[in-house]
């Protein structure tokens, strides 16, 4: 089937097969296996925080410019959790699909979701206090040190459902670009049906719970004037981000999904 679907990629139906199966497994991954995997996945989108900022703190460049390749620079991030492989929890929100088809617990969702994110956290804050310490920040005459800043004060400032709804927006876009992945049989394949969707809501200023759990503790860090990003300020983005991020991966991508081609046909004639 999937060669007549067209250049020898897995069909929508044979990738949530796939989605499912997978789903599974993560869901039974060790927790010590589980865990490393969470870690380097958080340090991975904070390398394409690092990138993306980089592009971002060019004042030469223009709005759409800097937006549009500051996207595709973050990229990065999604495309070494895919290649490499990691366990990042946005992309997670597809075991949502292999829970409503109960080949999963609500107890193995959850367990896989709370340990994944935990470990991203660990990841990405762990890899904003090494860049502080690298002092990569200093570069281009501080003006990316100025740039952490000011997306970080931004981020804590956002009011609860604005970071909301730009968390559902962001993380149906992060789902789709993982799903569009798994039709790809090669590397290229994946790259280039990551670096769409991921720069599309980079570009558009939504709102990845993993990534600002880089961008803004590295905020606080390099913050020299008055405090305006705080721990506080970085719970109240973080809770309503994360909400949103299950939503808009596990409603609008997996369970959307889930129902087009993973019920079982009986149920329209039972209902």
């Amino acid at each position: 089937m999937s060669e007549l679907f067209g250049f020898d990629a897995f069909s929508p139906s044979e990738i949530a097969a796939k989605v499912e199966t997978i789903g599974v497994s993560k869901a039974r991954l060790p927790l010590l296996s589980m865990l490393m995997l969470s870690i380097l996945a958080g340090a991975f989108i904070g390398l394409g925080a690092l990138y993306f900022v980089i592009v971002k703190s060019d004042p030469s460049l223009g709005f759409a410019a800097r937006q549009v390749l500051g996207g595709v620079a973050f990229s990065l991030g999604l495309i070494l959790v895919v290649v490499a492989g990691a366990e990042l929890f946005t992309g997670n929100n597809l075991l949502a699909m292999a829970w409503a088809d109960g080949k999963i617990s609500t107890r193995d969702l959850l367990r896989n979701w709370a340990i994944v994110c935990s470990g991203n956290f660990i990841g990405a804050t762990g890899l904003a206090l090494l860049v502080f310490l690298s002092r990569h920040a200093e570069m281009n005459d501080g003006a990316i040190a100025q740039e952490y800043v000011r997306i970080a004060a931004g981020k804590v400032a956002l009011p609860f459902s604005t970071a909301f709804f730009k968390g559902v927006l962001c993380n149906a876009l992060v789902c789709m670009a993982v799903w569009m992945a798994l039709a790809g049989r090669s590397v290229i394949d994946k790259v280039v049906a990551i670096v769409f969707p991921i720069s599309a809501f980079v570009a558009a200023g939504f709102e990845h719970s993993v990534a600002n759990m880089y961008f803004i503790p590295l905020g606080m860090l390099l913050e020299t004037g008055a405090s305006t990003v705080t721990w506080l300020g970085f719970l109240g983005n973080l809770l309503p981000v994360i909400l949103g991020n299950i939503i808009g991966g596990s409603v609008l991508v997996g369970l959307v999904y889930y129902v087009i081609y993973r019920r079982a046909p009986d149920e329209d004639s039972n209902a």
